[in-house]
């Protein structure tokens, strides 16, 4: 084989191996493209606030109410809104022996600043309540304000002795508590306990 067919087959080699060089590299950039447009993307995270958390149940409004006469512990209890008056006389130790529960009606829905008087078999009924109350209720007669007639209606209080706490108010100046009766002259013991729950300040 002489010179000139040798530089021939030598240059179609390098032809051919140029040409097998970039088949190659296409066929790789061509992998690489559908690699990507094949693969998985990732899903997007959306970040939230954290849940709000339930609130409180709002609590039953509550109410006062003044549980006085033939009961085991007369005083002022709280007790939930739309309690019945027997539930008030309960809270207060329940009725003494002798009670007349007759009178009062048990089932009535108690209101706020209430008195429910449980009075003694025998005994008369106090005026009634403001309106709207339950029965059984008695308003109470305040002593800075009551006038002679309003304390004569009082349990053991005449006129007399309406006149004097009149009379010490009018000296000494308003009452500041219930207790300060006993410091009316003629009003003992006894007589104060008759009186205390049915009078405020």
């Amino acid at each position: 084989m002489d010179d000139r067919w040798r530089d021939r087959l030598s240059a179609r080699g390098a032809r051919t191996g140029a040409a097998v060089a970039v088949a190659v590299a296409l066929a790789l950039a061509a992998g690489g493209i559908w690699y990507g447009r094949s693969a998985p993307v990732p899903a997007a995270v959306i970040e939230t606030g954290p849940s709000p958390e339930p609130g409180p149940s709002p609590e039953p409004a509550r109410l006062f109410v003044h549980v006085a006469g033939w009961v085991e512990r007369p005083g002022v209890y709280e007790l939930p809104e739309g309690s019945r008056v027997n539930e008030a006389i309960e809270l207060a130790g329940g009725a003494k022996r002798g009670a007349d529960l007759s009178v009062l009606n048990l089932a009535a829905v108690l209101v706020d600043a209430q008195q429910v008087l449980v009075p003694k078999r025998g005994e008369t009924p106090g005026p009634a309540g403001p309106p709207g109350a339950a029965p059984g209720a008695e308003a109470l007669i305040n002593l800075n304000t009551a006038t002679l007639e309003q304390l004569d209606t009082l349990p053991g209080i005449g006129p007399v002795l309406a006149q004097r706490i009149i009379d010490f108010r009018d000296q000494n100046g308003p009452f500041t508590s219930v207790d300060q009766l006993t410091e009316v002259s003629g009003i003992g013991e006894k007589r104060f306990a008759d009186v205390k729950d049915r009078v405020t300040v």
